[in-house]
């Protein structure tokens, strides 16, 4: 049986980039295969949805998208679409600006629960780039008309993240602290838009936004006031790229990325946690490790994205055990178990991150980000005083 399938957003998330494995359009043709039936892909940009649907439609996976129609807006395609095609689940890959708010133009996740309710909705991490009150907002929203949401916290789904989920659960484990740390590899980050803050909400709230759900995952809830940070910015000797490939001159000095950010916290548990992100690498590697601390215990995990590799320090011995998850893909997972939970309603504990559970995270990295650049701020006045 066709299962009706409707794409938001024509970019890298939803068909595939360069810069790393994700690629929803791959998972979702793997888990369905000839039952996929794409029925619509929504992207104003008319030239880049028409890219993407040509290769898709020359691909070998073309029967799937043989019927699908290109629309600019939310309200297009449910205006056009026949009751046949009416979508039995939404992939949402479209920019951060557009979610995550009530407020018209931001409120895509509203737009799609009207337009066709009761329909699941699989919607992309950070949750918005917008204020959190109005994430919460659109929480409640979600909640009251009961769509089914997942967030795309891929990690959660990683084998060698539930190994150590298993490892702490069996061993009785009080976690003692969480330790991230992510090296992006920037030379073919070209969008513009990325490099601006005020459209992408900056590094943490975008990128790093992964270990933040992973930091909380493993930590619990974060003191927020208790969240402090500081940044190597652009206009810093330390913070020069040499290999940029678009015009940052171009984005207001105000609006730029800065090159590494340092933030510690506190979990209201007592537990103590820490993250550096950093844009430093050529190339397309990125390096990424999580590691959590406890009594007797040092859990160190290694590239999650790629090729992820468990070491774990246990009590009595002296030596790591060494974990490695061969062709492990958490993004096919994530999608996997959310279509098992739009099949069959009993499956929906399978779904790792809630709505209401990513706006969490969401509102974590946007207090990363604010003492970020407050301190950057402070810094700054204090050398202007000099």
């Amino acid at each position: 049986m066709s299962v009706n399938v409707l794409l938001v957003g024509a970019g890298e998330i939803n068909f595939g980039s360069v810069e790393g494995p994700w690629n929803h359009t791959l998972r979702l043709e793997r888990k369905l295969q000839a039952n996929l039936k794409v029925v619509g892909l929504i992207d104003p940009d008319v030239e880049r949805a028409k890219s993407a649907l040509s290769a898709k439609q020359a691909g070998p996976s073309s029967v799937a998208y043989s019927e699908c129609t290109l629309y600019a807006t939310v309200s297009a395609a449910a205006a056009s679409l026949p009751e046949a095609s009416c979508p039995r689940l939404v992939i949402v890959g479209a920019p951060p600006f557009t979610r995550g708010s009530d407020v018209p133009g931001h409120d895509l996740e509203l737009q799609l629960a009207s337009a066709f309710p009761g329909c699941p909705l699989f919607v992309e991490k950070p949750v918005s780039s917008g204020p959190e009150d109005g994430c919460w907002r659109v929480t409640a929203a979600l909640q009251r008309s009961r769509t089914l949401v997942a967030v795309g916290y891929m990690l959660r789904y990683s084998k060698a993240v539930q190994l150590m989920k298993q490892i702490i659960h069996d061993n009785h484990i009080n976690v003692m602290g969480t330790n991230a740390r992510y090296v992006m590899a920037y030379e073919y980050a070209r969008k513009p838009s990325w490099w601006d803050k005020t459209l992408s909400g900056g590094p943490i709230v975008e990128q790093a936004t992964h270990f933040c759900d992973l930091s909380r995952y493993f930590g619990g809830d974060i003191s927020l006031p208790s969240i402090s940070a500081h940044t190597v910015e652009h206009d810093e000797v330390p913070g020069q790229l040499s290999a940029q490939q678009f015009r940052e001159a171009d984005i207001p000095p105000a609006h730029r990325l800065p090159r590494l950010t340092s933030a510690t916290w506190k979990y209201t548990n007592g537990a103590v946690g820490a993250l550096t992100h950093v844009i430093a690498l050529h190339g397309t590697t990125y390096d990424t490790e999580f590691e959590v601390y406890a009594d007797g215990y040092r859990l160190k995990l290694v590239d999650p994205y790629n090729n992820p590799v468990l070491s774990v320090r246990r009590p009595g011995l002296a030596t790591e055990e060494i974990f490695t998850f061969a062709e492990d893909d958490p993004f096919y997972t994530e999608l996997s178990s959310f279509v098992d939970a739009v099949e069959d309603p009993t499956k929906t504990q399978g779904i790792l991150s809630s709505y209401a559970d990513a706006v969490k995270t969401y509102e974590f990295t946007c207090h990363i980000r604010r003492a970020s650049e407050a301190s950057a701020k402070e810094e700054r006045e204090r050398r202007a005083a000099e």
